[in-house]
């Protein structure tokens, strides 16, 4: 199955991208890089004869591959051409949603920082609101043991000394 895979990904890769490069990943499928359109595309085996798990997705800056935005299973007797296109139309939804939003509608931030493009705000965590730093019971009662045993040794050093 790698081998008709291997073949598939080499003749796909020619044809969608001048510059790129075919490797193999762990699962035993087939990925496709185009370094400078910075998308990938993967062709895995499904467990069906003649089918291929299609997934594309996009690179991200220093050249690790973000989880794939799009999958779906092919047909490998399929001929190239429409591999091609089914490759296209995957790439074109991966990069609509890669999309940054246009300036005219991004907020600024209030402290004047600004976010790294792509990146979502945090989440607030749930939980109890916390209204400045507070030391919890717990921490007191491990000092109290502390300055316990403590005083235990100091007593047992000198503890009999003025008699």
């Amino acid at each position: 199955m790698y081998a008709q895979l291997r073949e598939t990904a080499d003749e796909l890769a020619g044809v969608l991208w001048r510059e790129h490069t075919v490797y193999r990943e762990r699962g035993g499928g087939v990925v496709i890089r185009g370094e400078h359109v910075r998308r990938w595309i993967s062709l895995g085996p499904t467990g069906g004869k003649d089918q291929a798990l299609l997934r594309a997705g996009r690179l991200l800056d220093g050249g690790t591959t973000a989880p794939a935005r799009t999958e779906v299973i092919v047909d490998l007797t399929a001929g190239t051409a429409e591999l091609a296109a089914v490759c296209r139309s995957l790439l074109a939804e991966v990069a609509a949603v890669a999309e940054p939003a246009p300036a005219a509608t991004r907020r600024s931030r209030p402290s004047g920082k600004q976010r790294k493009p792509g990146r979502a705000a945090r989440a607030a965590r749930p939980g109890r609101p916390r209204k400045g730093r507070h030391t919890s019971l717990g921490s007191f009662v491990v000092l109290l043991c502390v300055a316990g045993v403590l005083g235990a040794w100091l007593y047992s050093l000198f503890g009999g000394v003025g008699y």
